[in-house]
């Protein structure tokens, strides 16, 4: 008896690789081999990358809050520091957004603090 391979199964799966490779340059797009190493170091990149934004994210932030804290004499670390000791419960995003784009009312906070 002759040996059974499934090729439905087998073309989907390879299907649903090259499909995530839509977009890649070259042979990484078409080429089931090339395709499927490209796209499983993508996901993996995908992976690293959803916890590496965070990061990013918060050392933005960070940066932005010092930024407006030394137009008022003051550093990161202290405002931060008062921040928590006045109990004000903004986080550093909305923190960050008010120095931004809101330099009055982050005034008002730093003020507030002092």
């Amino acid at each position: 008896m002759p040996r059974s391979v499934n090729a439905v199964a087998s073309r989907a799966r390879r299907k649903k690789v090259l499909k995530l490779a839509k977009g890649f340059f070259g042979r990484r797009k078409n080429v089931w081999t090339v395709a499927k190493n490209a796209v499983e170091k993508a996901l993996c990149y995908a992976y690293r990358d959803r916890k590496q934004k965070k990061r990013n994210f918060r050392a933005l932030w960070i940066m932005r809050i010092n930024a407006g804290a030394r137009l008022h004499g003051m550093s990161y670390s202290q405002f931060m520091g008062k921040v928590k000791a006045n109990n004000i419960e903004l986080n550093r995003k909305v923190l960050a957004d008010l120095a931004m784009n809101h330099p009055e009312a982050f005034a008002a906070v730093v003020n507030k603090v002092k």
